[in-house]
């Protein structure tokens, strides 16, 4: 696949960053989603495939397919539902991931930790411990359905003003 950026296309994104995508997808393996593809079968026709993502994503064409939703279990019981979204969904969500990300990444605060490069749940735990041994008061809070109860019309707002990528 070519890095050849896009010619008479409302959306400039070169061919390279959807194979980098699909690479790093990859690498987080995961199952099918509602269409049933699984990786062998997307890569039976890899470049097609990949091409047909750069194609509809740069051309304002690509509409994301539905979420097969899969029930797993909560440790406290109960079930949570996951959305599983088809490969070729991951990987059109990965080229907007790594487009975005570095415009948004300077509005976070240094204590973020959830889903951010460079970051993990052992940096926040090492962060944990010191405070730990300087602080002798602890905080802890869980914001039970956060995701599911976020104000959809807020997010988009915020996206929208700190986001200045097409």
């Amino acid at each position: 696949m070519t890095s050849n950026s896009a010619i008479n296309k409302p959306f400039s994104i070169e061919k390279r960053r959807v194979y980098e995508a699909y690479k790093a997808v990859k690498s987080n393996r995961g199952a099918a989603g509602v269409d049933g593809q699984t990786f062998e079968m997307f890569e039976t026709d890899l470049a097609g495939n990949l091409y047909k993502i750069w194609n509809r994503m740069s051309s304002g064409t690509y509409f994301p397919p539905p979420v097969r939703a899969v029930s797993i279990p909560k440790k406290t019981g109960g079930e949570r539902i996951l959305g599983v979204p088809t490969i070729s969904d991951r990987i059109a969500q990965m080229v907007v991931k790594q487009m975005i990300e570095p415009e948004l990444e300077s509005i976070f605060l240094p204590d973020s930790y959830d889903y951010r490069p460079g970051k993990s749940a052992l940096d926040a735990v090492g962060v944990t411990r010191q405070r730990c041994w300087k602080y002798d008061w602890v905080l802890e809070f869980d914001i039970k359905g956060l995701f599911d109860n976020l104000p959809h019309d807020l997010l988009l707002k915020a996206v929208r003003r700190h986001v200045k990528c097409k």
